[in-house]
């Protein structure tokens, strides 16, 4: 029996392998086609970070930050000086002030200076104090000024004396000093940072003195012999020094040199005398008013008279056109400026004088508004009332000013135009250099008993 069921297994096997073998097969499916590109991300991303199913827009524009709000701005900017207008300085002040307040006039009539610290335009106040010509008190009014005012910068006042004691003290304060009327060398020679001053000074004047004599006169008619009537202070050893040295590399003789204190009344005679027997032809000097007249009134009592004449300082008034005749003609000046200069501003500081005075500009008045000028310049470059950030501003300067072009070398010195002033006719004449002259150069003097 087991075996009958085996066979038929066997037999039901063959059958069907048969049956599967005699079939008519079917078509393999077609295979699906592989897409061309891929799908731009799969429908189910990650949780972690979900994908657009379509491309994102364009980003819209950021806004820009809003500006920080700037600070409120002082009231002022406040400025501040120490000027001799009475004793020995007072003619040189009396020529300064005015310099200094037509130019804040000025600056502020056009809305002051423009401080980016505050993003507005601020007016200057300046405030100023008579020192009397004494040295202690410029120093207290600085130190006032320092402590009361909490001023941005210093203008200074007139004077060697008065700028050597002042300027020290803008430097202990760290307060950018700007000064004019003076023309010691010495004072830039201290290492002092804060002191600034485009006005020749005694190098540059000595220096000038040959080489104009050179230019302006003929070899062969030049005078020769120099004599140097000086004081025994720092500034009349520094240029009395530096003319004798200038004096020889140009072809000159100094045959005398005397020296008095500082005063408004020396005795000159003595010097004169021997100025007379040595045949001098040239005087170098530098007395204040009224020292200077004094001395010029005994050279014509005494009968010298030099050819020529370069004397700073006294006959830089109009008190020495008034009081001199014709005595004080033909005497020459350096005074770092002159009226008729040909430079920007020139004309209408004249014209605001003329107004107030009845004249135009008097001699310090221009170098005076320029340093109002170069600080205004300063604080808007800096764009701060910081003073270090002013200060160097102004050491980098670079501008146009009623004085002319300005820059400042390391030691503060200014790289100025040092014009020559002659007295004519009873009038200030810029006769150097030719391209600003306003008269010709005379020479020589004629003699004091042939005017």
């Amino acid at each position: 029996m087991k075996t009958r069921l085996t066979v038929l297994i066997a037999i039901m096997i063959s059958l069907s392998m048969l049956f599967a073998a005699c079939a008519t097969p079917t078509e393999a499916p077609a295979p699906t086609a592989v897409p061309t590109a891929l799908p731009e991300g799969p429908t189910e991303p990650p949780v972690e970070q979900a994908a657009p199913t379509e491309a994102p827009a364009e980003p819209t524009a950021v806004p820009e930050a809003t500006a920080e709000p700037k600070p409120p701005a002082p009231e002022f900017i406040d400025i501040g000086g120490s000027i001799p207008l009475t004793g020995p300085f007072g003619s040189l002040g009396n020529m300064v002030l005015p310099g200094y307040e037509i130019a804040v006039e000025d600056i502020n009539a056009a809305g002051g200076v423009y401080v980016e610290e505050y993003g507005t335009k601020i007016p200057l106040r300046m405030t100023y104090y008579d020192d009397e010509s004494d040295p202690t008190k410029a120093v207290n009014n600085l130190e006032n000024l320092f402590s009361e005012q909490n001023v941005t910068a210093y203008l200074g006042g007139a004077g060697s004396s008065m700028h050597a004691a002042a300027s020290a003290i803008a430097e202990k304060n760290q307060v950018p000093y700007c000064g004019i009327a003076f023309a010691l060398y010495k004072i830039h020679q201290q290492g002092y940072q804060y002191l600034f001053s485009p006005f020749p000074k005694s190098p540059q004047q000595a220096k000038d003195t040959f080489e104009i004599l050179n230019a302006a006169i003929p070899e062969g008619e030049r005078p020769t012999k120099v004599a140097i009537f000086s004081y025994s202070d720092d500034w009349g050893k520094e240029i009395g020094d530096l003319w004798e040295q200038y004096a020889a590399e140009n072809g000159y003789e100094v045959v005398l040199r005397e020296e008095r204190p500082v005063a408004p009344d020396n005795d000159w005679s003595d010097a004169i005398l021997k100025a007379k027997a040595a045949e001098v032809e040239v005087l170098l000097s530098l007395p204040i008013f009224p020292d200077g007249s004094g001395m010029f009134k005994t050279m014509a009592e005494l009968g010298w008279t030099p050819k020529y004449s370069l004397v700073i300082r006294a006959p830089e008034g109009v008190n020495w056109g008034e009081s001199m005749g014709t005595i004080g003609e033909y005497v020459t000046i350096f005074p770092g400026w002159h009226h008729g200069a040909q430079f920007e501003g020139v004309d209408a500081l004249n014209e605001k004088y003329q107004a107030k005075f009845e004249r135009p500009a008097d001699l310090l008045t221009g170098p005076a508004y320029a340093c109002v000028q170069i600080i205004a310049a300063g604080i808007e470059k800096a764009g701060t009332l910081d003073r270090q950030a002013v200060r160097d501003a102004i050491a980098s300067i670079d501008m146009d000013t009623v004085i002319g072009p300005v820059t400042f070398n390391e030691d503060g010195t200014g790289n100025v135009l040092n014009p020559l002033i002659q007295w004519l006719n009873g009038k200030l004449e810029l006769v150097w250099p030719p391209e600003h002259s306003t008269a010709d150069f005379v020479y020589p003097a004629p003699p004091f008993e042939d005017r």
